[in-house]
């Protein structure tokens, strides 16, 4: 049985060679196609047309991944208004978080907490995150860091929209739940009083770099779990303890 698994382990790895090597062709035409589309829509059409197209290169990342055989599903039974700012807040496992998260709750405006070297260089990323209302921080300077995490809650309570943040600060490379950092998420709770805190659980994207950033680890179940929906209210560490117990409930064992 150990040497069937091995084999079948190793052979799974060979495969995922040739085909990341299509995924990676595929990724970028896509940013390069959508970062001319984006700027088209951002300075002649405006906000809602760029939010769109933004949707749409959403969709088109997941359909690369369909290269890799990653499937997706969005368990979301909660009716969540639209007409009210909501804070969306996750584990961690990869950058493959953002693109389910971006087309599955494009009614709610998701916007990103991301560290500033994403900021440039990357196309259609880069744009996005400079000019869809996300928020860039230096992860050395936490003054500045807390300062635009609260812009970013003063942008989503004028506007209605939706800040997502991962408390855990990085990624984790195996998919176990790390310990939350609480303050930014407060930061955001206090700067947008209104907000309905979104929990989600995430799973199994962590699998996509298991072999590191190549090949592309393949045949990968990424399933997103939305949570029942919490008011901000009463003490803020109870809450945020209650939304990490919700969260990490939901995550995967490491061994699935």
């Amino acid at each position: 049985m150990k040497r069937a698994v091995f084999y079948f382990c190793t052979m799974q790895k060979i495969l995922a060679y040739p085909l990341t090597i299509v995924y990676f062709l595929f990724f970028g035409i896509t940013l390069l196609l959508f970062h001319p589309i984006q700027w088209i829509c951002f300075n002649l059409f405006g906000y809602d047309a760029h939010r769109k197209s933004v949707a749409i290169l959403n969709l088109c990342l997941l359909r690369c991944t369909h290269i890799l055989g990653t499937r997706y599903t969005c368990n979301n039974p909660h009716a969540i208004p639209t007409d009210r700012p909501t804070i969306i807040v996750m584990n961690h496992q990869s950058m493959h978080d953002i693109p389910p998260i971006t087309w599955f709750l494009r009614k709610h405006h998701p916007k990103f907490v991301s560290k500033k070297e994403l900021g440039k260089g990357i196309p259609s990323v880069s744009y996005n995150l400079r000019h869809g209302g996300s928020v860039l921080i230096n992860r050395k300077d936490s003054r500045q860091s807390l300062t635009e995490i609260g812009k970013l809650g003063s942008y989503i309570a004028k506007h209605n929209r939706s800040a997502v943040i991962f408390p855990e600060g990085t990624r984790s490379k195996t998919g176990a739940p790390k310990k939350f950092h609480t303050t930014g998420l407060k930061v955001l709770m206090k700067k947008a009083p209104g907000a309905l805190i979104i929990p989600i659980s995430i799973n199994n994207s962590w699998k996509m770099l298991k072999y590191g950033k190549f090949p592309k680890g393949i045949g990968n179940h990424i399933t997103l779990d939305v949570h029942t929906p919490m008011e901000i209210s009463g003490d803020l560490d109870v809450l945020i303890g209650k939304i990490e117990q919700t969260i990490t409930q939901g995550i995967l064992p490491v061994n699935d």
